[in-house]
């Protein structure tokens, strides 16, 4: 019961972070933010160059997670394809089995 009431409160409080953190942000690219922390020196001195920077950012995280998502992919095949040659083998020996017990029957 307190489990179900508590999920409510949890999910308030995380929203109303999350919102206050891109609040801090103000427009990337625009100099520093409102929180504190810049991002480094071309991204603190906002302009064409901050913008830049943003982009170039945002274009090399997509990127990593395009990779990240196509290793996983691989890999997912890979074991698709492992379980099935496991399926094959483990067939082969339950035929091999049921020929064992054809043969005891037949030589009862």
């Amino acid at each position: 019961m307190s489990r179900l009431l508590l999920r409510p409160n949890i999910r308030r409080c995380i929203g109303s972070q999350i919102r206050m953190a891109s609040d801090q942000l103000g427009e990337l690219g625009k100099g520093a933010g409102k929180g504190g922390g810049g991002g480094g020196s071309v991204r603190e001195a906002g302009g064409a160059f901050g913008k830049r920077e943003v982009a170039e950012e945002e274009r090399y995280f997509r990127q990593k997670e395009k990779e990240q998502m196509e290793a996983l992919r691989k890999h997912h095949a890979e074991e698709i394809e492992h379980h099935k040659k496991e399926i094959e083998r483990l067939q082969r020996e339950i035929d091999r089995h049921k020929g064992k017990i054809r043969k005891l029957k037949h030589d009862d």
